[in-house]
């Protein structure tokens, strides 16, 4: 079985993202490790954890019923209790890498930490497994080699995309300002820019429903080689079990 590390931001990751994640590794048999940036148990999106401030819009954008099981196990896990710190990770020690996402401020310190970006650069040097879904792909993203280009150059992606961006963005924005937007640049565009054509990125069939346990086919992944990616919660079954199969290969 596979030793897997998900590392997490101090706050304000996706709970399903994540915790569907998990789940599906450990049923598995594989063992997951933590890491947070000083290696202290880090925290869900609240938002999206309880829908407070939503509104009306609560049912559609907040985690499911799923998402929200699986993190409150997550969260008493001895694992998500005790996580690594970023500075101690070494790919060495793992077998394969697990990149959630989340769109709230707290996302920043993890999408830009340069100790994880060198990690990533580590994993796919090593020709490691690696699966990533919407804010977890801009870190991949974001991971150069020494020639300067991103670990996905000459690779096909996906991740959340322009629309579902903006469009929970448009949805929220008269009450909640730039929740939906962690940064001025669309991160369909910021992917796409360091790609080795705008045409690697793959935008997927329209996210109009969640997938589920027991229902993978809304979900949409695309897999080239040892990388998976994703778009966003509404994909995370599917995401979960295309990694849980790639780790048996």
């Amino acid at each position: 079985m596979a030793h897997v590390l998900i590392p997490l931001p101090h706050g304000d990751f996706d709970p399903t993202e994540s915790a569907v994640s998990w789940r599906a590794l450990v049923t598995a048999g594989h063992r997951v490790s933590f890491a947070t940036p000083v290696g202290t148990p880090g925290a869900a999106d609240p938002i999206m954890c309880t829908g407070k401030g939503l509104g009306p819009l609560a049912p559609l954008l907040m985690a499911d019923a799923n998402g929200r099981k699986a993190y409150a196990a997550m969260r008493q896990s001895p694992a998500f209790q005790t996580p690594l710190r970023y500075a101690d990770l070494q790919s060495s020690g793992f077998d394969a890498l697990l990149l959630p996402g989340g769109h709230a401020p707290g996302m920043r310190v993890y999408l830009e930490s340069s100790a994880l970006q060198n990690l990533v650069v580590e994993f796919f040097a090593e020709h490691k497994p690696v699966a990533a879904i919407c804010h977890g792909v801009l870190l991949a993203a974001r991971s150069r080699v020494a020639d300067g280009r991103s670990v996905l150059y000459g690779r096909k992606t996906t991740a959340l995309t322009k629309i579902l961006e903006l469009s929970g963005w448009a949805l929220t924005c008269l009450w909640m300002g730039r929740y939906y937007r962690t940064y001025p640049q669309i991160l369909q565009e910021e992917v796409q820019g360091v790609l080795a054509s705008p045409e690697d990125f793959i935008a997927g069939p329209a996210a109009m429903t969640r997938d589920g346990p027991d229902h993978l086919a809304p979900g949409f992944c695309v897999q080239d080689g040892n990388y998976l990616s994703a778009r966003w919660p509404g994909d995370a079954h599917r995401f979960a079990a295309e990694f849980v199969r790639m780790l048996a290969v």
